[in-house]
């Protein structure tokens, strides 16, 4: 993390953004684990009216190829709070690198501005150990299961790596898999 000299201000707005903030509701769905998180545009819609009443603004963009910097400014002081976020996107493509940094900017935003998001659960799914791979049920092309799999990685909310945490794939389904989730044109 990087700061300015003083964080005075910048503290003291950051104060009032806080004391203006109310819960965040999760508003979207993840069908194929099941689960709900606060999409990003639902964030910046609750956080604009309150930074611009507390002096503060903040930037993201894409560093380093795998990074994230988020920068905190108080727009009087000048003061400033920035890090830096690191995460390896499941998939190398310009899909995979997207819901990477949609992602980063979420939870950048959340740690940064000290938002509540209810019970976030976004990752212990998609975090758990794959030693159980003997238990895990074959996804089967065509299935429901499958259908939520190919929208999960269409929209960018989950990786092929994700669907493999919960069903095992063979080579073939996982190409087809991947193939089927392809935008389309």
């Amino acid at each position: 993390m990087e700061k300015s000299t003083s964080i005075k201000h910048i503290a003291g707005a950051l104060l009032l953004f806080q004391t203006k903030m109310d819960k965040i509701s999760k508003d979207s769905n993840n069908p194929f684990f099941k689960s709900k998180y606060a999409s990003l545009s639902t964030i910046l819609e609750h956080i604009q009216i309150p930074l611009a009443e507390s002096g503060l603004s903040f930037a993201q963009f894409p560093t380093n190829g795998e990074g994230l910097t988020t920068i905190l400014m108080h727009a009087e002081s000048g003061e400033y709070l920035q890090a830096e976020y690191q995460m390896t996107a499941q998939k190398n493509d310009p899909q995979g690198r997207g819901s990477a940094i949609t992602y980063q900017r979420r939870y950048a935003l959340g740690a940064i501005l000290g938002l509540n998001i209810d019970e976030d659960d976004d990752a212990n799914e998609a975090s758990k150990p794959t030693a159980q791979t003997n238990e895990l049920t074959w996804l089967n092309k065509g299935s429901a299961e499958w259908k939520m799999a190919v929208t999960a990685i269409r929209e960018g909310i989950r990786t092929i790596a994700d669907v493999k945490v919960k069903y095992k794939l063979s080579k073939q389904n996982e190409i087809d898999l991947l193939n089927e989730a392809k935008p389309k044109p």
